[in-house]
This record gives C-alpha cells, sequence and structure tokens, in this order.
C-alpha cells in the first residue's frame, strides 16, 4: 500500500510527541511537561519489521475557553481522521479518564478507520492497575505503554503494521512493458501547483487520459508529449472544508507525503516571492529520505522585481544552503502562469528518473573508485588502517553503493560524503539521494 500513514491525536500533555519520537527514532518533536507545546504538525517515516509507514504528530491545542477548545481539537480530529489510515489515540493513566478523551472518542468511534488506544504513562504495578478502567472506552485494541521507556510499544507496533498489506500497486506501463515513470507535483499551498498542472496540461491536447485519483483526491494524469510518456500525480486538488485556513498546510502535508510515496521523481515548487521556508526544506528533505529524485522548481519567477544577471545564481545559492548537505539537485525558475520553463522542467524530471535507475557495472564503478580511494585513504581508526578493497552498486531503488573493508565501523560520516562526491562527479547522479554501506570484507 503506498504511503500508509498513521495519526497521532489525543489532548495536550498526554505524551503525544514523545511517542512520535520513539516510532521514527529521533528527537524531532519538543517535549515538555507544558501542554500545547506541539503546534506545528511534526512528520516522519518509522520502520518496524521490514514495513514502512508515515507518522504524523498532531498538536492539542491549548484551552481559551470549553468550548473554543472542542472546536479546535475537533477540527484538528476530522483532519486526521479523514486523511490518515490507522489512527493511535493517546490518553493518560496518570489523569484518567477526562471530559475531552470522551469527546475525542466519539468522533472516533463514528469513523471507518481502524484506532488503536493507547494508554500512556504506564511505568509501574500500581499504574498498570489504574489504566484498566480504559477499557470501558469500548476500542477494541488498547494498549499500555510507556513513551519514555519503550515498554509496551512493541506490541503496539505488531498490531500497526497488521494493518499494512503487502500487495504492490500496478504500475502503468509503456508500449515495451517497462513501467511509466511517475512525477508528482509537490509543495507548500499557493505554490502554483495547480497553475502548473493546467499549463501543461493545456498546452497539449495528446494526453491519454484523467484517471481520477487512486487515493484521496491525487489525480493521476496520463502523458504522452514529444515521443515522451509518464504519469504526472498532482496533489494541488486540496479539498475546500470549511474552518480550514491554518489547516490547509496540514492537508498539503499529508497529500504531499502520500504523493512522495507513490512517485518516482517529486517536481517540487517553490514560491520565489516567499524564498525557501522551513516548511518548504522539512518536504524536500522527507523526499530525499524516502529516496526520491527532486527537482526544485522555482516559480513566480516573473513576480521578481529589479532582476540582475545574478539574481537567479545568488538565489539558487541561498537555497543550496538551505537543503545541504544534498545540494545536487536541478533547481529551475519557471513561472507557470505565463508558461516560461515549464518544459525544460519536465525534460528536468525525465532526466532525474534515468539518474535514479542508472546502473554502474562493478568493474567500471571499482577501476574509477578504488583509485580515488588510493589518492585519499580513509583515516585511521583505534591506530589500524582501514583498506576498501571492493566496491559495487547495490540492487535498491535508490542508487546504493556498497564497499567492503576490514573496519567498517572506522569510517565516519565526513569519508562517506568524500565518496559521495567522487561517485557524483564521475557518474550523473544529479537530483537523486545516494546511498552509502560500509560492509565486513
Amino acid at each position: 500500500m503506498p504511503g500508509f500513514t498513521v495519526a497521532i491525536v489525543g489532548r495536550p500533555n498526554v505524551g503525544k510527541s514523545t511517542l512520535f519520537n520513539r516510532l521514527i527514532e529521533e528527537r524531532k518533536a519538543i517535549v515538555d511537561d507544558v501542554s500545547g507545546v506541539t503546534r506545528d504538525r511534526q512528520y516522519g517515516i518509522a520502520d518496524w519489521n521490514g514495513k514502512v509507514f508515515n507518522v504524523i504528530d498532531t498538536g492539542g491545542f491549548v484551552a481559551r475557553s470549553e468550548d473554543v477548545f472542542e472546536r479546535e481539537i475537533r477540527k484538528q480530529v476530522h483532519i486526521a481522521v479523514d486523511e490518515a489510515d490507522l489512527i493511535l489515540f493517546v490518553c493518560d493513566t496518570a489523569t484518567g479518564i477526562t471530559g475531552q478523551d470522551t469527546e475525542m472518542a466519539d468522533v472516533l468511534r463514528r469513523s471507518t478507520k481502524p484506532v488503536l488506544l493507547v494508554v500512556n504513562k504506564v511505568d509501574n504495578s500500581e499504574r498498570a492497575l489504574y489504566a484498566t478502567e480504559f477499557y470501558s472506552m469500548g476500542f477494541e485494541h488498547t494498549f499500555m505503554i510507556s513513551s519514555i521507556s519503550g515498554s509496551g510499544t512493541g506490541e503496539l507496533l505488531d498490531e500497526l503494521v497488521s494493518h499494512i498489506s503487502d500487495e504492490e500497486e500496478t504500475a502503468e506501463l509503456d508500449k515495451d512493458g517497462n513501467p511509466l515513470p511517475k512525477f508528482a507535483i509537490i509543495g507548500q499551498p499557493n505554490a502554483g501547483k495547480s497553475t502548473l498542472l493546467n499549463a501543461l496540461v493545456n498546452q497539449e491536447r495528446t494526453i491519454v487520459s484523467d484517471v481520477a485519483g487512486t487515493t484521496r483526491d491525487t489525480i493521476h494524469t496520463h502523458y504522452k508529449l514529444f515521443g515522451k510518456e509518464f504519469v504526472l500525480i498532482d496533489t494541488a486538488g486540496i479539498r475546500k472544508k470549511k474552518n480550514v485556513h491554518e489547516d490547509l498546510e496540514f492537508y498539503s502535508v499529508i497529500r504531499a507525503i502520500r504523493a512522495m510515496d507513490e512517485a518516482d521523481v517529486c517536481m517540487m515548487l517553490v514560491d520565489a516571492s516567499v524564498g525557501m521556508t522551513a516548511q518548504d526544506v522539512s518536504i524536500f528533505s522527507l523526499a530525499t529520505r524516502k529516496g526520491k529524485g527532486v527537482v526544485l522548481l522555482v516559480n513566480k519567477w516573473d513576480l521578481v522585481p529589479n532582476k540582475e544577471t545574478n539574481t537567479a545564481r545568488d538565489y539558487e545559492k541561498m537555497i543550496k544552503e538551505k537543503i545541504s548537505p544534498f545540494t545536487d539537485v536541478p533547481i529551475i525558475f519557471i513561472s507557470a502562469s505565463e508558461k516560461t520553463r515549464i518544459f525544460q522542467g519536465m525534460e528536468k524530471a525525465l532526466e532525474v528518473f534515468d539518474n535514479r535507475n542508472r546502473r554502474i557495472t562493478t568493474s567500471v564503478f571499482n577501476d574509477i573508485m578504488l583509485k580515488e580511494i588510493e589518492n585519499f585513504p580513509p583515516p585511521m581508526t583505534r591506530g589500524y588502517s582501514v583498506k576498501i578493497k571492493f566496491a559495487q552498486q547495490v540492487p535498491t531503488h535508490v542508487p546504493s553503493f556498497a564497499f567492503f573493508c576490514n573496519h567498517p565501523d572506522g569510517i565516519k560520516e565526513p569519508y562517506k560524503n568524500f565518496l559521495e562526491n567522487k561517485i557524483r562527479s564521475h557518474f550523473n547522479f544529479s537530483g537523486v539521494p545516494v546511498r552509502i554501506f560500509m560492509r565486513q570484507k
């Protein structure tokens, strides 16, 4: 199932962010005893027993007054329930069942999505006894856990991944039977995704079909242009709902995550008048962590005032500083409304698709890389010299390379970055993340 998404919901201060950090195995969400710390939505990727899924940490709102609070939290939960495939409903055994928990449980019961009730902060036998009152909420699956220590999370994850099906989606094929490239248009609201899609669609009339969303409002458009054939996944169709002004961003993020899971290459739009924001950097790094090719399209370039010879160059430099260390990414300045350079963007996306599927023969790879390693050998570790004897490309979707050596643990990140830079200088992997693994010889 492409892009299985799990949302963590619950009232403030029950430990949602602590659970989120444990699932994605990094400290990304800020954790504090003060309620309402998580205002921005956090999203990450979790992996349990080889099954990978997206996790979204929703904020519990701070109450101004009871009715405002209920309305806000209801809005948040409705979005999570609409968009996620499974809900983790987190409660706190230290406070017991509160009115807000009951309120949220009512919303979740009306949903058809699977809900796992997670009773948090069960870290001693006395609390385990108190936690039994949560069975009265009537959810089929109830788990007693402690997010901080991790106890009980294994059983929770086993149940969670049992909902992820193994079936692969069927790819659309070209006339030779090869899977068609899939490009996703992603980016923040108002970056111009709809305008770009319309510009591409209206320009040529040789579109084969418009297949309405296979998953929740993403539109798959099958293209045949200039002898090129591909599928375009559009995430622009965000459902307009009442009161989603500040939640529009949340919708678009979940849409972007879903589209990324399906795509080979992400065409990411950045609004030139706003610049590369922290949210853009988050979406970009999520795409690279998922191993997708990326082309950055700086849209609305026609609206940038007082352009000079070096304006584009300086802008590109600023973007690369923000997305480093992975800066080998094509950046194209376009105007979707004026239809300027939009087809150059498509050409680049096809090029990045080819780069992502590039395979290098072991003999050629060894000839080139072992010479580079000889000229600049890895630093010594614990008094031993590290010798790399052999290297090869690993057969994976994302370009990955294994280097076989006598002390794989002795090779640290800076040397891996050196190897990656050398690979990029000899072979064209522009726009594609490259992964490097050290193996015991």
